[in-house]
């Protein structure tokens, strides 16, 4: 699961002139940019009224993904891009607004398995009963609710014409983001698996996904619990891996194609390749130790060599001492290059066949 800084929406929801949503919302950000901060969470505000969005104007159904206007393809990159939301409506005639559910219903895949707060407000009941109409709808989309709300009364939110609520409020609301903020990270596995660069794993319910910088520190884990076993088989602490610091890993990971493979939130195992010219080289083949003989290092192998097309040989380097990982490769069909080396790893090399 990567440690990325989450991204949450901050929706308001009403667009009527005069509307005390936009006091609502400048409200909600500023009580909770400390508690952001802290918690390593992007705050996003955005205004409904400022998508242009106009009533759902798309031929195709909304799970289809397929956007044929740019007003549509704009809110489903802000939406696809966040890892949560917050919204912040009023209450319409016992009912959320027209405008929030019209910006629900133009999407699908996007608010899949994403965590959605409420902040609502009103008079008689604080807003409660437009939460309660919403609630129907995003399960429906596979948003998931959170129990914790912020509802005000806007006849006790109000000082001189100035809207200013009371302490009460603000703890609510920082219990809020604190419940989205777990409910968010706990759902990760659950987006990702869906990601359309996702693609079903060799385990059951395992799933692979390209590495990237954010999940330096799930990768350094990986590398120090895979390669102090080979420290010890070759007598050496001279292992890279073992010594690479997050800098170190964030940095490889941007340079390297790099392939992990996941379950539950836990990195099972990674590969990654690099062309340099007519080759491609594989490097840092991992599966965590409870995972070893179940094929999963030779189902990454073979991703990894499926990138060679258009090259000449593939390489990789493993300890000389490290005979399953040699016996591993020379079953694949690659043999050990003649020239030493002094670190007490060995080259191999296989042909890539046309």
């Amino acid at each position: 699961m990567t440690t990325k800084c989450l991204r949450i929406l901050v929706l308001t929801c009403s667009t009527r002139p005069g509307a005390l949503g936009p006091a609502v919302g400048g409200w909600l950000a500023d009580t909770l940019a400390p508690v952001a901060k802290e918690l390593d969470v992007d705050l996003v505000p955005v205004a409904i009224g400022d998508l242009d969005l106009p009533f759902l104007d798309e031929e195709e159904h909304p799970s289809t993904g397929v956007h044929r206007h740019e007003h549509t393809r704009r809110w489903s990159r802000i939406v696809a891009e966040a890892d949560g939301f917050v919204f912040v409506t009023p209450e319409y005639n016992y009912g959320m607004p027209a405008t929030l559910k019209n910006a629900l219903d133009y999407l699908g895949p996007e608010w899949a398995w994403k965590p959605a707060g409420f902040v609502s407000y009103g008079h008689t009941s604080a807003g409660t009963r437009a939460v309660q109409h919403a609630k129907q709808v995003v399960t429906t989309l596979r948003l998931v609710p959170l129990g914790s709300t912020v509802a005000i009364r806007i006849a006790d939110a109000m000082r001189d014409d100035r809207f200013a609520p009371g302490p009460r409020h603000a703890e609510a609301a920082e219990g809020l983001l604190g419940e989205l903020v777990r409910v968010a990270h706990a759902l990760t596995p659950m987006r990702e698996r869906g990601h359309a660069d996702a693609v079903t794993g060799p385990l059951p319910g395992s799933y692979v996904r390209p590495l990237g910088p954010d999940d330096a520190a799930e990768v350094t884990v990986l590398q120090r619990c895979c390669w102090l076993e080979e420290a010890l088989i070759n007598d050496t602490l001279d292992i890279p891996a073992l010594h690479e610091t997050l800098y170190d890993v964030r940095a490889w990971l941007a340079e390297w194609d790099v392939t992990g493979l996941w379950r539950d939130g836990r990195l099972l195992g990674m590969v990654r390749t690099r062309r340099d010219g007519d080759d491609l080289h594989i490097g840092r083949l991992a599966v965590v130790p409870d995972l070893r003989g179940l094929g999963v290092g030779r189902w990454l192998l073979g991703r990894a060599e499926s990138a060679a097309e258009g090259c000449r040989r593939v390489l990789l380097t493993t300890g000389a001492a490290s005979h399953r990982n040699l016996a591993l490769y020379q079953r694949r069909g690659y043999v050990v290059l003649p020239d030493p080396r002094d670190d007490g790893a060995v080259d191999l090399a296989k042909a890539v066949t046309v």
